[in-house]
């Protein structure tokens, strides 16, 4: 399974939500890391559903 995808794009989310942080934009960083963790859960998935049985 390759994670590349799921890992970048939480590592871009965990990025910027800590720049909404330092502003104190609580509620859109929140929403920034939930988006973000439902999309890598959906990649990781969708990646596990195509891997071959065995």
């Amino acid at each position: 399974m390759n994670l590349n995808r799921p890992y970048f794009l939480l590592f871009n989310a965990i990025t910027d939500a800590l720049c909404m942080l330092e502003n104190q934009n609580y509620g859109h960083s929140r929403e920034t890391l939930r988006c973000a963790r439902q999309k890598a859960e959906e990649l990781i998935l969708a990646e596990s559903d195509d891997a071959p049985d065995g």
